[in-house]
C-alpha cells in the first residue's frame, strides 16, 4: 500500500464526496461544511500521490484555488450562488490543473444554466412567490465528476 493506492482511492473518495454534496444540495439547498473541508483537505494528499512538486506546482494550485474562491465570493455577494457552492468549487479547484478547471467551469455553467431553466419553469408552474433557489452544487458535482472520469475510469496505461 503506497502512493499507487492513493492515486485511485483519492479520486474515488472525491467522486463520492461530490455525489453526496450534489444530492444534499438538491434535497436541502445546502452543502455541509465538512464535505467541502474534506474535498479541500484531501487535495494535498492527491498532490503527493501524483508526485507534484511543492514549488511551483503546489503553490500554483493554491493560488488558482484562491483566485476561484475570490471570484465566486463576488457571485455570493450578489446572491448568485450560495456559500456552500462557492466553497465547493474552490475546494475542487485544488484538485485539477488550470486546463481541467476551465473545463469544469464550462460544464458547470452549461449544467447550471439547464438546472436554472428547469427551476424557473417549475417555479412558474407552481406560481411560487420570490425567486427559486437553484441547487448549483449539483452542477458543480456533475462537472467535477465529468473531469474525474479520466483518472478513475482510464487509469490503465499501455
Amino acid at each position: 500500500m503506497g502512493w499507487e493506492f492513493l492515486s485511485w482511492a483519492l479520486p474515488l473518495g472525491l467522486a463520492l464526496l461530490l455525489v453526496s454534496a450534489g444530492i444534499e444540495d438538491a434535497r436541502v439547498r445546502e452543502i455541509a461544511n465538512w464535505k467541502n473541508a474534506a474535498i479541500a483537505l484531501l487535495a494535498p494528499l492527491w498532490w503527493v500521490s501524483i508526485g507534484m512538486a511543492p514549488w511551483p506546482d503546489m503553490a500554483i494550485q493554491v493560488g488558482v484555488a484562491l483566485i476561484v474562491l475570490a471570484t465566486f465570493c463576488v457571485a455570493f455577494h450578489f446572491g448568485w450562488m450560495g456559500g456552500g457552492d462557492v466553497k465547493m468549487i474552490a475546494a475542487l479547484a485544488l484538485w485539477v490543473p488550470v486546463s481541467a478547471l476551465i473545463q469544469i467551469l464550462l460544464v458547470m455553467s452549461i449544467v447550471g444554466g439547464l438546472i436554472t431553466v428547469v427551476m424557473l419553469i417549475d417555479h412558474r408552474i407552481r406560481k411560487t412567490a420570490g425567486n427559486p433557489e437553484v441547487p448549483y452544487g449539483v452542477a458543480i458535482a456533475i462537472a467535477g465528476l465529468m473531469i474525474l472520469r479520466e483518472p478513475l475510469l482510464n487509469h490503465f496505461t499501455l
